[in-house]
């Protein structure tokens, strides 16, 4: 079974390469070096998820999306709206700057990412000093994870640990929304 592991354990495991599961807003998100090709091709191997969906990147500040992150290419009105949303429970679509790993951006020229309002999140991101990646903690096709128990159960041996957090108050993943259009791609 996946060992229960604190927030700064998260953080070391994650810079070793390692692939783990921590609270959200709603549910437990997977979560590993954004920067490290073979955790993540790991973390998509474990949700058996294709590489071209694209995957979420969680930060604990706007400073962590810089790097990945084109907001220059938004309108003034756009960028506010960004981040007026922030921190929260709310995904935003965004033009991926040049050289954001495809494995992150998937078939895209967009990333998708979120400035967490989730304490404990926030915590391991800044713990670990960048944004990580985050997508729910489950099998595809699979109810994700709303506890410790339930995702040791679900990924039983998979994760290299899962941080003792527990889910925030959502009852449904964050609303992703195209930064530019504005549009709702998934409401939470």
């Amino acid at each position: 079974m996946s060992k229960c592991i604190t927030p700064k354990q998260g953080a070391e495991m994650m810079a070793e390469g390692g692939v783990i599961a921590y609270a959200t807003e709603a549910v437990f998100g997977l979560g590993c070096d954004p920067d490290n090709r073979d955790a993540v091709m790991r973390l998509l191997s474990i949700k058996q998820r294709p590489v071209e969906k694209g995957l979420i990147l969680l930060a604990a500040n706007v400073d962590q999306l810089s790097p990945y992150v084109d907001f220059d290419s938004l309108t003034d009105a756009q960028r506010q709206r960004v981040l007026d949303s922030w921190p929260g429970p709310y995904t935003w679509v965004v033009p991926a700057k040049p050289g954001t790993p495809n494995w992150i951006t998937g078939q895209f020229q967009s990333v998708a990412v979120r400035v967490t309002g989730h304490v404990q999140a926030a915590e391991l991101a800044g713990l670990f000093g960048k944004p990580l990646v985050s997508t729910s903690a489950n099998l595809t096709g699979e109810e994700p994870g709303r506890s410790v128990s339930e995702v040791q159960l679900a990924l039983d041996g998979l994760l290299d640990g899962v941080v003792d957090s527990q889910i925030g108050e959502s009852l449904a993943p964050s609303t992703i929304r195209n930064a530019i259009t504005g549009e709702t791609l998934r409401a939470g």
